[in-house]
């Protein structure tokens, strides 16, 4: 039997963190750190792994918006914010001996031609059951199944 790929949403301010910030750092690649939610955080930490498929979603924009495709490409480890006192997520109550939170390394794949905002998205009956749909949700790090995952990123071409 074939394992199935795992698949994730990550939200991201494009005011703090952009998909353009991401494109234009030469290797393309970041640390996802700040994530500041116990869920999200145990995600991280024990779910996502190298290879997995990753949605790069802008909250907080005109239009909020799938904006492109990542992959993991280090699996959770400590995050390094939480450590240093002049950063903003500082955690005073991480320690490197017992991290508190967690972060993964992402690899962009590519940014998409166009945006798919949470407006059409709404609209995909298909959609039904994803999390970025559920009302009230806020979670910065959520799993999306492939079909869903599928889905959207056919709407993006």
């Amino acid at each position: 039997m074939a394992k199935t790929k795992r698949c994730w949403l990550v939200k991201t301010e494009p005011s703090t963190y952009s998909i353009d910030d991401l494109a234009s750092d030469p290797q393309q690649t970041t640390c996802w750190d700040g994530v500041r939610n116990y869920q999200a955080r145990n995600f991280l930490r024990d779910q996502m792994q190298v290879g997995d498929a990753v949605l790069l979603y802008h909250s907080n924009a005109e239009p909020s918006a799938v904006v492109g495709l990542a992959k993991v490409v280090r699996s959770g480890y400590p995050d390094p914010s939480a450590f240093d006192p002049n950063h903003h997520y500082y955690d005073p109550d991480s320690q490197v001996d017992t991290p508190r939170w967690f972060s993964v390394d992402l690899k962009l794949i590519k940014k998409f031609k166009r945006a798919l905002p949470l407006s059409e998205l709404r609209d995909q009956t298909q959609l039904d059951g994803l999390e970025l749909l559920r009302k009230g949700s806020r979670l910065s790090v959520q799993p999306v199944s492939e079909d869903h995952f599928e889905l959207i990123t056919k709407l993006a071409k």
